[in-house]
């Protein structure tokens, strides 16, 4: 990666820019000093087609005149702008400036539309009409992407709407969870855990917690190893929210289900990371974001307010 964000190649494009602009401002002035032998009857000597003859006629002069203002438009726009490398240009533009400004302008236009819900509790915001429908348009621009239009999410994504957290599914803990975004990391354990046929009983110990189709004589075998994993979800299996650590014993699987899934976590550990949007969205926008996630998992409460 460091061969793109080097400074080799945007000074290459510099100096290919230039070169080029400088090279057609010699060739104007080579063309205009250069003058050509010319017949009588004012043609180059040049025939086609028996009778097409190419005459010695100089270039008209308002192209000359366009050859030299492109020429001139080329380096002032260099000059001012960002183009030569890392030369900024005399204005200080930036696409990132141009883009936060515009940001900061419909945050500005969008402000009044927000600010009659900021004052309204998440649990009746849910169920305001007009604040849902806000709350569903940044859900889909922000969140559908992993989370899916529908909020049931994938492999790998969670649910939203069975009402399993594994941060904690409260109004607070969701606005902090969109705010400052999560990072769920589990460790691999294979070496911890032991031999393959202890991952194996492990993972069929795992499967008992939920009632899940298991091997009983396994799943005695693995509980013991099970001491490795409850120090983050529990002797119980519950789960820990405030680690993130998710409940065993409720036939959610976040990354897959079964044996394989099981034995494959604890041996390679996964890492999974939500990013924060307080960088993306203000803080009315989150607001009106957490009441929409919310109302995922609480559609058999919803009541249509004004």
């Amino acid at each position: 990666m460091s061969d793109f964000t080097g400074s080799f190649w945007s000074s290459y494009i510099a100096v290919i820019s230039l070169v080029g602009i400088l090279a057609c401002l010699l060739l104007l002035w080579v063309t205009a000093r250069k003058k050509s032998s010319a017949y009588a009857d004012n043609t180059t000597g040049h025939v086609w087609d028996e009778d097409l003859r190419e005459m010695n006629n100089p270039l008209p002069m308002w192209w000359v005149g366009m050859f030299v203002i492109t020429i001139i438009f080329g380096l002032s726009y260099l000059w001012l702008y960002p183009g030569l490398g890392a030369y900024k240009g005399s204005l200080g533009w930036s696409s990132k400036a141009e883009y936060d400004t515009e940001i900061a302008q419909t945050n500005a236009q969008l402000a009044s539309l927000y600010q009659r819900f900021d004052a309204m509790p998440t649990e009746e915001l849910a169920f305001n009409d007009e604040g849902h429908a806000i709350g569903e348009h940044l859900f889909m621009n922000n969140c559908a992407q992993c989370h899916g239009s529908d909020g049931r999410g994938s492999k790998g994504f969670p649910n939203l709407t069975d009402g399993d957290w594994l941060y904690g599914g409260t109004p607070e803990k969701i606005k902090e969870s969109i705010t400052l975004g999560r990072l769920g990391q589990m460790p691999p354990l294979a070496a911890a855990v032991g031999k393959a046929e202890d991952i194996q009983n492990l993972a069929h110990y795992v499967l008992s917690l939920s009632g899940s189709p298991h091997d009983s004589l396994k799943a005695g075998l693995g509980k013991p190893k099970f001491g490795v994993c409850a120090s983050c979800h529990g002797i119980d299996g519950k789960g820990n929210q405030t680690m993130g650590a998710p409940n065993l014993t409720d036939k959610t699987w976040l990354h897959g289900w079964g044996e394989a899934a099981i034995v494959s976590m604890v041996q390679n550990g996964k890492v999974n990371q939500m990013p924060a949007q307080n960088d993306r969205l203000t803080s009315s926008q989150i607001h009106a974001l957490t009441a929409y996630v919310w109302s995922l998992s609480h559609h058999q409460n919803a009541t249509s307010k004004p």
